[in-house]
C-alpha cells in the first residue's frame, strides 16, 4: 500500500477558493476506473484538484473554528485531518481508490477517530457535514454507558438531540436492539444506551456554495450549531483514555 499521498506536505496550500468541478469530476472518473494504475496516471490533476485545495481548506476552517474551540486539531496532512485516498487493500481488490473524500477536525489527545470533531466528506453527489463521534470502538462505548447513567449527563445529551433535531439535523438510528447489562430498560430515555456512535449531520448536494470560498461560512454556522453535541462528546472523552483502555 502506498505511504504517501503525493504533495509534498511541507508546500504552502493555496488560499482556499472552493472546492474545484474538477475535483467531483475527478471523483467521477474513479468510479469508473477504480485502479492504483489510473490513479498515478493521473497524480497531477488529484494534486491540483483534490490534494491541494483540501490542504487550503482544512487551514482556512482551523483558523475559523479556533473562534469555537482553541485547540482544535487541524492539521492538513494524510492521516491527520486529510484521509487516504486509498483504501484498505486486504478488503478492496477491486475497488482500492475511495471515491469520497473525508477531512476532520479534532478535539482532544486521542485517535481522532475516537475524539469528539467537526467532520466533513463529499462525493460527486452529496455533501456531508457533521459532528460527533461517529463510531464507539469498545473503550468509548463502555465510557459511553457509564456516563449516561448518570441522569443529568444523560438528560442533558437527550435534549442536545432534541435540540439538533430542532435545528433540522439528522442523527443515526441507535445501533443496538438490546439494552447493555445493568441500564435501565424502563428509563425515559434508555435509548441512549443502544448508540453505537454519538454525532448529528446534515447533507446537501455540491451546488455552487460549494464552489466558492463560501463554504467556509456554510460549514462554519453549520458547525456553530452543532457545537453543544461536539462539547458534551469532548467531555466524555476527557474521561476516557482510549490508548490505555481505562475509564477513570
Amino acid at each position: 500500500m502506498p505511504t504517501s499521498e503525493w504533495m509534498p506536505e511541507t508546500m504552502e496550500a493555496p488560499a482556499f477558493a472552493g472546492f474545484p468541478k474538477e475535483g467531483l469530476d475527478f471523483l467521477s472518473q474513479i468510479i469508473t476506473h477504480n485502479s492504483k494504475a489510473w490513479l498515478d496516471a493521473h497524480r497531477e490533476e488529484y494534486e491540483r484538484f483534490i490534494v491541494s485545495p483540501n490542504r487550503a481548506y482544512v487551514e482556512e476552517m482551523g483558523e475559523h473554528l479556533q473562534v469555537l474551540v482553541p485547540t482544535i486539531h487541524a492539521v492538513p496532512k494524510t492521516n491527520k485531518s486529510l484521509f487516504r485516498i486509498y483504501r484498505d487493500a486486504r478488503f478492496h481488490l477491486n475497488d482500492p481508490i475511495k471515491t469520497r473524500i473525508g477531512i476532520i477536525f479534532w478535539q482532544g489527545s486521542g485517535h481522532r477517530m475516537q475524539s469528539s470533531s467537526f467532520y466533513m466528506h463529499y462525493d460527486p453527489f452529496e455533501v456531508f457535514v457533521a459532528a460527533g463521534i461517529r463510531n464507539f470502538k469498545p473503550t468509548l462505548l463502555s465510557a459511553y454507558r457509564n456516563y449516561i447513567q448518570n441522569d443529568e449527563q444523560r438528560t442533558q445529551l437527550h435534549t442536545i438531540f432534541e435540540n439538533m433535531k430542532s435545528k433540522g439535523f439528522l442523527l443515526p438510528e441507535p445501533k443496538y436492539k438490546r439494552m447493555p447489562r445493568g441500564c435501565d430498560a424502563d428509563d425515559v430515555h434508555s435509548y441512549l444506551y443502544r448508540m453505537g456512535a454519538v454525532y448529528t449531520y446534515t447533507t446537501f448536494p455540491p451546488g455552487e456554495t460549494f464552489h466558492s470560498q463560501a463554504i467556509i461560512d456554510r460549514n462554519f454556522r453549520t458547525y456553530e450549531a452543532m457545537f453543544p453535541l461536539q462539547q458534551w462528546l469532548y467531555k466524555l472523552t476527557l474521561r476516557c483514555d482510549t490508548d490505555a483502555d481505562v475509564f477513570r
